[in-house]
């Protein structure tokens, strides 16, 4: 359904271009909230206005948002590595660039697509553009990642998500030699306020996050850490690194300048793998715990910054 959205603008609020103004209260960009002025979908004071136009106190500001156009979705043969499956629940191993679900610019080739290809019956469950899938990964995260085949089960491996119940366990390769052997991360974070794209401290809407944190070993450059989620944010583990300035390495978004670098060594991909999920089975109700190694080319860094720091 259309929404239409009302904002009254407080007295004490400082001018700015409208379309800063909405993109602090929506989740929208702000070249979508320009979109949206230009075919007269936002209007001030019952008026239509241009994307330049700058708030006054007092202004009421209309925004009506259409429906979205439906991603069209079409079962594609793309392996997956299957490390369970019944008939309730399948769960995988997913490689680091593999999308979950379409969105636009990735209208093909995602985990959704595949799904669809290899359970024939998961249309509609869990939502039209996201067919069985409970929860995400990042592109270029890999790791374990459960799907529901009905909607009971996605609603019961949902709860657990929502409720914290899963545990979830992470390796990461982090810059820089971490000082702290252990300890917990807990700050709000949100869409960023000047970019949409990133998630961040200064945010409009701020959103309670905790992660705690292990160091497995420590390199002369690096730090192998492993990480457990207590909420599920997005981007949550890579905000919270970057915010302790140990961005994990290969991270193009949070890594900041020579992301892609631990010394003489070329990253090539996120260095961050979801090692372990566990949870109860929506039907037998029994405790469910699935591990994967970490992948190669995670392993070759590792082993190659081990012989950089003894000097081999």
């Amino acid at each position: 359904m259309p929404i239409t959205k009302v904002f009254h603008v407080p007295p004490n609020e400082s001018a700015k271009r409208i379309d800063h103004y909405l993109s602090c209260h929506l989740p929208l960009s702000r070249t979508a909230i320009q979109r949206l002025i230009k075919e007269n979908l936002i209007t001030v004071n019952k008026q239509n206005i241009k994307a330049n136009y700058k708030i006054h106190p007092y202004d009421e500001i209309s925004v009506h948002i259409p429906c979205p156009s439906p991603i069209p979705m079409t079962p594609e043969p793309i392996p997956l590595n299957i490390l369970y499956e019944d008939e309730h629940l399948l769960v995988i191993n997913k490689s680091s660039g593999l999308v979950v679900h379409p969105a636009p610019g990735h209208d093909s080739g995602t985990l959704a697509n595949a799904l669809l290809y290899h359970c024939k019956d998961l249309k509609g469950i869990g939502g039209r553009e996201r067919p069985g899938i409970v929860h995400r990964l990042d592109k270029d995260t890999s790791g374990v990642l459960v799907v529901a085949k009905s909607d009971f089960v996605h609603r019961h491996l949902s709860k657990q998500f929502k409720l914290h119940s899963v545990n979830r366990v992470y390796i990461a390769l982090v810059k820089g030699v971490m000082k702290k052997t252990s300890g917990t991360i807990e700050i709000a974070i949100g869409r960023d306020i000047k970019d949409r794209k990133r998630i961040s401290i200064r945010t409009a809407r701020p959103k309670h996050s905790i992660t705690n944190f292990r160091v497995i070993k420590r390199y002369k450059d690096a730090t192998l850490l492993e990480l457990q989620p207590r909420t599920g944010r997005t981007h949550q583990l890579r905000v919270h690194l970057s915010h302790l300035h140990h961005p994990v390495t290969g991270d193009k978004t949070y890594g900041g300048k020579g992301y892609d670098r631990l010394g003489k060594t070329k990253i090539n991909r996120l260095m961050l793998h979801a090692l372990k999920l566990g949870f109860i089975h929506p039907q037998s109700e029994k405790y469910m715990e699935f591990e994967t190694p970490l992948p190669d080319e995670m392993m070759e860094v590792i082993e190659t910054i081990s012989k950089e720091a003894w000097g081999k």
